[in-house]
């Protein structure tokens, strides 16, 4: 165990209370095992996947399922990704190499598995629930430059391996876990994820038996020139696991199809693993089927044996969880009512994993909805600005998504000009929100040359900018605003009619919704008077700063708008509704989206139905 902490006011004893709590390795011992303030030896429980054979073949939606299961018995569960790379974040990848970056609350960019934690369990993440190679390596170097070692020569084993270990502890701790669910990325086999193997092999030696499940995802490879099932590559991956030092407990194998029993057997024979808990994850219908899938095969119960956790269930909660993803799960699979079609316009579209979370916040409002969405991507490089009507045509609804750079950027507005003339319901997402601005300063104010700054720094009517004055707001430095931040919304708009949910028992001029932000450039604070006089309405701000953060047109009809532009959905917002996207809660700016999309394709559709009553709920008006 650590020393105590230092109470005192001696700096230097309180600098080494902060380098030693990952523990002591002296010349005394070789054993290091940090242990972090509060921590409790056998309360908390392990759960690590592992992939062998292939990467991306599902890890991160087996463990975020099966955290499902426990969570819906009453268990409080937190995961945990821990990457190979040497970057100390996500924020720096490029989309088309690693898919889209996921901003959780406190900021931290991740990778886009996060989102599938987020989105299956329903619970917020933070700094803890993600770890890469870079903070790592970054953490342990910064303690053997403050000396936080005593003098030892700092090594991969024990310092490195014990600042993983420190961090899962850490993570329980704070998280008040029952079960912590650590997915190790990458492959078994490769270089750089082998010391995430060897300290979580170290942590179940010194939790001891019982404490910790191991779960190997292995793939089943069946060429079609032969017609048959093959395991000897998941043969191969598990035995580099095996030579690890790590005995899986459970293996989960991938495959297109329900893996047959022979199979079954050979990766039993061949990992140690009996028979029964070698469970088949062939590809499904949809994700969402997973979580029952893995309950029906007894997944769930059998993990709980081998941690000693049936004392902490509580059925009654498993029930009512249950109930509610069924009903959702049925929605997902059941024949729609309509169909529409909804074109995403961005420079990422060759690769939809780039705009992953959009694509589930759609298909979560589909499923209740009662409508099929064909999701269109629409390259807005590959389109000139006068081709914008011929490749919008047909759409029921627009989506113009985030971004950085130029390039694309004058078709993106080209489109929003085309949504705003004509009707057709439209959501921008950040820059897509800042585009709908330099059209409305362009098309409506008149101010021909408005633009960002991003994109020419020296123009001279800079509709959106980074400001001065902004850069010193909530710390931002010339950094990017990042993270979850209040909103407030203006009573009766199209925003607040669409999050009255969310608004409802808050105070008439103090309502907020929470969102996840990821930019640097805002409305230029001198151009808001300017735009609101000609129409455009910013329902949504900073709660004290001049921020703008949602923009709309108001619908026809609205008192108030005589004279004005009006749309029948027209809105966006500077931050990323999409990475809040829940299957239990939909994100209501994609619902009233997709709403105003059915009411388009089918104007004559009945009041009753279910878009339309959505729509009424929140005082809108739905066609029909």
């Amino acid at each position: 165990m650590p020393p105590a902490k230092n109470t005192s006011n001696d700096p230097a004893a309180a600098t080494q209370d902060l380098l030693s709590e990952a523990g002591h390795a002296t010349q005394d011992t070789e054993f290091f095992n940090p242990m972090p303030p509060g921590y409790v030896p056998g309360r908390h429980k392990y759960v690590v996947v592992f992939g062998t054979v292939i990467s991306g073949i599902g890890k991160g939606i087996f463990s975020s399922s099966l955290a499902k299961l426990l969570k819906d018995k009453g268990l409080k569960v937190a995961p945990i990704k821990m990457e190979g790379y040497l970057n100390v974040d996500s924020g720096t990848l490029n989309p088309y190499r690693h898919g889209e970056v996921f901003v959780l609350d406190d900021g931290l960019e991740t990778d886009m598995d996060l989102g599938t934690y987020e989105r299956l369990l329903d619970q917020d993440l933070g700094r803890g629930n993600y770890v890469t190679s870079g903070q790592i390596f970054q953490k342990v170097l910064q303690k053997e430059r403050a000396g936080g070692y005593l003098g030892r020569d700092v090594q991969m084993i024990p310092h490195v391996t014990g600042e993983v270990k420190y961090m899962v502890r850490e993570l329980a701790v704070k998280r008040d876990a029952d079960v912590v669910f650590i997915e190790v990325g990458g492959t078994v086999g490769d270089y750089e994820n082998a010391f995430y193997i060897e300290a979580l092999r170290q942590l179940a030696f010194e939790e001891g038996e019982g404490s910790v499940c191991y779960v190997a995802l292995t793939y089943v490879i069946e060429p079609p020139a032969l017609g048959e099932q093959k395991t000897k590559a998941a043969q191969l991956g598990l035995k580099k696991l095996l030579e690890a030092g790590v005995q899986p407990h459970v293996v989960a194998a991938r495959a297109k199809n329900p893996v047959e029993q022979g199979a079954k057997e050979k990766i039993a024979m061949f990992s140690n693993v009996p028979t029964e808990r070698v469970f088949s994850m062939h590809d499904r219908a949809s994700i969402y089927n997973i979580p029952e899938a893995l309950r029906e095969e007894g997944m769930d119960r059998g993990v709980l044996t081998m941690l000693g956790l049936h004392d902490r269930l509580n059925a009654r909660n498993e029930d009512t969880a249950r109930a509610a993803w069924g009903s959702f799960v049925a929605k997902i699979n059941a024949k729609r009512k309509y169909k529409i079609r909804i074109g995403l316009t961005g420079k990422y579209a060759a690769l939809r994993d780039a705009y992953a979370s959009i694509d589930k916040a759609v298909e979560h409002c589909a499923a209740h909805l009662n409508t099929d969405v064909q999701f269109d991507w629409i390259d807005t490089t590959k389109i000139a600005s006068a081709d914008v009507p011929k490749a919008l045509a047909g759409f029921h609804g627009v989506i113009v998504p985030g971004g950085f750079g130029h390039r694309g950027t004058e078709s993106k507005i080209a489109c929003i000009q085309h949504c705003r003339e004509t009707g057709l319901p439209y959501l921008g997402i950040c820059l897509g929100f800042q585009m709908a601005v330099v059209d409305f300063a362009r098309h409506v104010v008149g101010l021909t040359d408005a633009v960002s700054t991003e994109f020419d720094p020296d123009a001279k009517n800079p509709v959106i900018d980074i400001l001065p004055e902004q850069k010193k707001i909530e710390g931002l430095g010339g950094n990017m605003r990042l993270g979850g931040k209040d909103v407030l919304i203006k009573p009766d708009t199209l925003a607040a009619a669409l999050y009255a949910d969310q608004l409802r028992g808050q105070k008439p001029d103090q309502q907020t919704v929470r969102q996840r932000f990821r930019h640097r450039y805002e409305v230029d604070p001198k151009a808001i008077a300017t735009l609101e006089k000609a129409g455009l309405v910013f329902s949504g701000r900073h709660p004290s700063q001049p921020i703008m953060q949602v923009l709309e047109l108001p619908q026809p009809g609205t008192p108030g708008s005589e004279g004005r532009p009006t749309h029948p959905f027209f809105i966006g917002g500077q931050f990323h509704p999409e990475l809040l996207g829940r299957p239990l809660k939909p994100e209501p700016l994609f619902m009233g989206l997709i709403a105003a999309g059915i009411r388009r394709a089918y104007p004559d559709a009945a009041r009753e139905d279910i878009s339309a009553r959505w729509l009424i709920e929140r005082g809108l008006q739905p066609s029909g």
